[in-house]
């Protein structure tokens, strides 16, 4: 069986810009960064679809990296999203995460035009052998278009030195077993589809790549935590307070909700990037409300210890 470089609540940290220029703030970022470390993340992936990647400049995305990578100080482990257009800049910004010192990279089929299987695998070869660091392809088909059936991930990860783990965020949890039985247990798996969280590690996940530890991490380790041990009624009662506000987050962009629920908690990183909106005043409201909820009530009881944790 594969042992994967990173495991457990992969957490995703926005990137803040400036509420007086719109730039990049780097000094918020570092910030963030040692918040989801501290709080007990597994590890730290910046530079996804979260962190509004595809709205930075090139400038703007070494820097992102580096002062991500320089916050979690190998702490944890780092996943750097290099995903682009081009294999060119996409390459580069896989040098740059290497560089940095980044644990792995993740890529995903990021295009314009309908690439061919062929065009795909010489993409993500290129990738690979430009970082030398463990790849992890990323499925989104609901932000992309393109999905990546298990066969053709297992497919190419057998061509493709380097890539061992895949990030299946279609919501279909037999996706999950099905990759490790056709890959023998070669790569390793995780979940990117919050709602779906328990789902996912019940059918052999390894990690849950999400934002929701940028407001709630507690809850997030916790529902992992209940998941690891077998303890599966704290798992579903965990998850059951845990939904609305996971449902929440991915309903309405979560750069736009995870942005508004720091504002809520007083731990402001500015707006979203343009063409980004922030989140409505009457949203506001609702995820206000979420989030009050899950801070003032306890964490369920482990049935074994009848111990209870803080709820933030």
């Amino acid at each position: 069986m594969a042992t994967p470089p990173l495991k457990g609540i992969v957490s995703y940290p926005v990137t803040p810009f400036s509420p007086a220029t719109g730039e990049v703030d780097l000094p918020a970022l570092h910030r963030l960064t040692d918040e989801l470390v501290a709080a007990g993340s597994h590890a730290v992936a910046p530079l996804g679809s979260t962190g509004e990647s595809a709205y930075l400049r090139e400038g703007e995305w070494d820097a992102v990296c580096r002062t991500t990578l320089q916050a979690v100080a190998g702490r944890v482990p780092t996943l750097v999203g290099v995903s682009h257009w081009s294999t060119e800049e996409t390459v580069r910004r896989a040098r740059v995460a290497a560089r940095g010192g980044a644990t792995a990279i993740m890529v995903l089929p990021q295009m314009y035009w309908k690439l061919t299987t062929a065009e795909l695998e010489q993409h993500f070869a290129a990738v690979a052998a430009a970082a030398d660091l463990p790849v992890m392809l990323y499925n989104n088909p609901g932000t992309t278009g393109v999905d990546l059936r298990p066969e053709t991930v297992v497919a190419l990860a057998r061509r493709i030195p380097g890539l061992t783990m895949v990030k299946e965020s279609s919501g279909d949890v037999s996706r999950f077993r099905d990759i490790l039985e056709m890959s023998d247990g070669e790569l390793s798996v995780y979940n990117g589809n919050n709602p779906v969280a328990l789902e996912a590690f019940r059918a052999g996940a390894v990690g849950w790549c999400t934002a929701a530890p940028c407001l709630v991490p507690r809850w997030c380790l916790e529902l992992h935590a209940a998941a690891l041990r077998g303890e599966e009624d704290r798992a579903d009662a965990v998850l059951e307070e845990l939904l609305p506000f996971l449902r929440f987050i991915v309903g309405h962009g979560l750069p736009r909700a995870v942005k508004a629920g720091l504002e809520i908690q007083g731990r402001g990183v500015g707006l979203p990037r343009a063409p980004l909106l922030p989140l409505p005043a009457e949203e506001t409201e609702q995820l206000r409300e979420l989030l009050e909820r899950l801070a003032s009530r306890p964490l369920p009881e482990n049935a074994a210890a009848g111990t209870a944790g803080p709820a933030s």
